[in-house]
């Protein structure tokens, strides 16, 4: 009786319930006739809605899960990101769903296969940009504030996207500079470890100058100038016997990279005044010449004798 009782609970599950919800999934369109028939039932719809709703919530924890440690701003960043790589997903489940509903897909595989080649080689380096971006964000290589130097061009980060950075220079010029340079060119991180950097000035002095003398004004101007570091403290080096003058750099710490030109002609005009105190030659360059007198050129005819 039990097992009797049993059996129609489950054929009743089975043929009315479950074969309910089946005939209802199976409701839709249906085009053409055999190998060519195209079917869109309900329950292809309800499984793209429940492909794309999916997609959207993993798509947002994998997101939450890498930029969970980054600064808001940096989190941001990867907003554009991920709705690129959610359109992409989304692209594949409407393929996918179009195949399953009996919709040959083969010449439009063929086609976008094309395009996605076409777009790139065209969009090459704005790819390289934007993954450049993506490895700054990550690693930390680059911070807003930093002081870099590319092509000879030295800049404070003000602001730091996906596919550019853009730096403000000296002369107050704004330079904006593709983020795949960041990892194919050499770059100058003026302030990557710490924000202090070193410094020198260059100097030469006339040959026979005191030269005690000139280190010690080296070391006063540099222990008088505003904007040096104490700790370190500036040091001078006697570098070389060069050709025209005896050959100095005086060494100075700084926080303030990106405004060293001005520290440094403040300091030449002090260097300049002291030295013509203290009667220090800043010599131009020298050259000795030689001349080496010679013998004068002898002359002599030459006489022709005929024989008689």
């Amino acid at each position: 009786m039990i097992q009797d009782t049993q059996s129609k609970v489950e054929e009743i599950i089975e043929v009315d319930i479950w074969g309910g919800i089946k005939d209802f999934l199976n409701l839709g369109l249906k085009y053409g006739e055999g190998e060519n028939t195209i079917n869109i039932t309900i329950g292809l719809l309800l499984l793209l809605t429940v492909a794309f709703l999916l997609t959207g919530v993993v798509l947002k924890w994998f997101r939450t899960l890498i930029t969970r440690r980054m600064a808001s701003d940096d989190q941001l960043k990867f907003v554009s990101v991920f709705k690129f790589i959610r359109y992409v997903v989304y692209m594949v489940v409407i393929l996918l769903t179009m195949s399953a509903a009996g919709i040959d897909i083969t010449l439009l595989l063929t086609a976008s296969a094309a395009l996605f080649v076409g777009l790139g080689l065209a969009l090459q380096e704005l790819f390289q940009d934007v993954i450049g971006g993506i490895f700054i964000i990550i690693d930390k290589s680059l911070h807003v504030g930093d002081i870099i130097e590319v092509d000879n061009k030295v800049g404070k980060v003000f602001e730091i996207k996906l596919r550019t950075t853009r730096a403000i220079t000296r002369d107050d010029k704004v330079i904006i500079i593709p983020n795949h340079k960041f990892i194919s060119d050499i770059i100058y991180n003026y302030t990557q470890n710490h924000k202090t950097t070193r410094e020198q000035i260059k100097i030469g002095i006339a040959y026979g100058s005191n030269v005690v003398l000139a280190t010690k004004i080296l070391e006063d101007i540099a222990a008088g100038q505003k904007g040096l570091l104490k700790s370190p403290k500036p040091f001078v080096i006697f570098e070389d016997f060069g050709d025209s003058a005896l050959l100095f750099s005086l060494n100075f710490y700084t926080a303030d990279s990106f405004n060293v030109p001005k520290i440094k002609s403040e300091m030449r005009y002090k260097l300049d005044a002291e030295f013509r105190k203290s009667n220090i030659s800043i010599p131009f360059p020298q050259r000795d010449i030689h001349i080496i007198q010679q013998k004068p050129f002898q002359h002599s005819n030459a006489t022709n004798t005929e024989a008689n």
